[in-house]
């Protein structure tokens, strides 16, 4: 199910990033008494009894012709089209200005649901203003205060009257996500185009032209998938579009709301940094995941696959559980090969493996290669069962989980994926006190 969207807007210095802290239950945004001290928008999740949504924060708006503000009103535009309801907030303690009824002006524009979240009602004094903002001609206008958590609760009532609970969501026929990520230009959407072997995508060699993430549902051999093109990730320090800068926070949660992910890697450029902290997004979130090795037909020597293997193997050392695949999006050589690899890491991704097979690898592992002592004190493992799936998760019971080296762990990983099919997805080792 995809979470609907709330978005914060509002003139500078209203208590956006106040209200965005206390909806999200944590300081994320930067608050400060400047104005406009919040210039990008700020993602958060919010959970509420049996509801959850997507919050963004985003920067004041000043009708000044300030560069800096256009900017502003960029991002903010940005966030509003991405919403599905809008909170404005006012400040309680002022009167209307120019810059509220631009905001206004926006917002009637938009079409989206707005609410009026009158910040800084922290007292009975204040109360009375409320009514002042029903001028802006918006029908819900609500008192709250941020500093204070007054309202809060009213507020978020309000927002989630017609969103679907989490608990009565049903559960569809299996339909296999993944998404393609990468840098830009690296052919992401001409891969999207040769699965589905029709036009659907934008594809261009200018770099950053898929801005959007873009679902695409389709059928592979009976089986339900749903394709997700996200715009290309640039590395932080070079973003300078304000757009591309929201691109990077929709593809992050193209990679959340994913199965497998798939990273396309440009065969003329080689690999570069950047291409593995975008693998890191991934591997973060628990992802199942193909690198793919496109524009294979740019390469010299096509047959040299043992050569660029090595190369990858080389450089995604923390990926060496992940299958490669080379191919070429735009002639379509080799593409066949690519469903079937994401249908085997999505299958491996959910395995459940039987407690006392489990067990016996530990065991087996355990007596082939006895955990170091420390101080004199030696880590047991008493039991191990499967705790979860999609990434797969064991949790080991034992003596002192103080006592578990980093190298050890990694041993123990390794002996499951010796004796078990986990390709392509990452596995987390949790390790318990026997006495927890």
């Amino acid at each position: 199910m995809k979470l609907p969207t709330v978005s914060l807007v509002g003139k500078p210095n209203v208590g956006k990033s106040t209200i965005f802290n206390r909806l999200v239950g944590k300081r994320i945004s930067i608050i400060e008494d400047t104005p406009g001290v919040t210039r990008d928008r700020i993602y958060g999740d919010v959970n509420y009894k049996d509801f959850k949504f997507h919050l963004i924060d985003t920067g004041g708006i000043d009708v000044s012709k300030d560069l800096f503000n256009d900017e502003i009103k960029i991002q903010t535009q940005i966030a509003i089209d991405e919403s599905d309801i809008v909170v404005f907030i006012v400040d309680g303690k002022d009167e209307l200005n120019a810059n509220d009824y631009k905001i206004r002006d926006i917002l009637k524009k938009s079409g989206k649901k707005v609410i009026v979240a009158v910040n800084k009602i922290d007292n009975t004094n204040r109360s009375d203003n409320v009514y002042n903002f029903y001028e802006l001609g918006f029908d819900t206008v609500i008192g709250v205060s941020g500093e204070h958590n007054i309202g809060i609760t009213e507020l978020l009532d309000i927002i989630t009257e017609n969103f679907t609970p989490i608990t009565e969501e049903k559960e569809l026929e299996e339909t296999i996500k993944f998404s393609i990520i990468g840098r830009p230009n690296v052919g992401k959407s001409s891969l999207i185009n040769a699965l589905l072997n029709e036009e659907k995508a934008i594809v261009s060699n200018i770099a950053g032209t898929t801005r959007d993430a873009v679902d695409t549902p389709f059928k592979y051999e009976g089986k339900k998938f749903i394709a997700i093109d996200t715009a290309g990730i640039r590395k932080s320090g070079r973003i300078y579009e304000n757009i591309e800068k929201y691109s990077v926070l929709r593809s992050m949660k193209a990679i959340e709301r994913s199965d497998v992910c798939i990273l396309v890697i440009n065969a003329e450029e080689g690999i570069i940094e950047h291409d593995k902290h975008i693998a890191s997004y991934a591997l973060e979130s628990g992802k199942a995941l193909v690198i793919v090795v496109n524009k294979w037909d740019t390469v010299k020597d096509k047959n040299d696959i043992s050569s660029f293997t090595k190369l990858v193997r080389n450089e995604f050392k923390f990926l060496s559980y992940v299958p490669i695949v080379f191919l070429s999006a735009l002639t379509k050589k080799r593409i066949h090969t690519l469903m079937p690899e994401i249908i085997k890491v999505y299958e491996n991704s959910k395995r459940e493996i039987k407690t006392s097979l489990l067990n016996d690898v530990i065991r087996d592992a355990v007596l082939l290669n006895e955990p170091p002592s420390y101080k004199g004190k030696r880590l047991k493992i008493y039991f191990v069962n499967q705790s979860g799936t999609k990434p797969p998760k064991f949790t080991l019971s034992v003596n002192s989980k103080g006592l578990v080296h980093f190298s050890y762990e990694r041993y123990l990983e390794n002996k499951i994926r010796e004796n078990f099919d986990f390709e392509g997805t990452p596995i987390i080792l949790q390790f318990k006190n026997k006495n927890e």
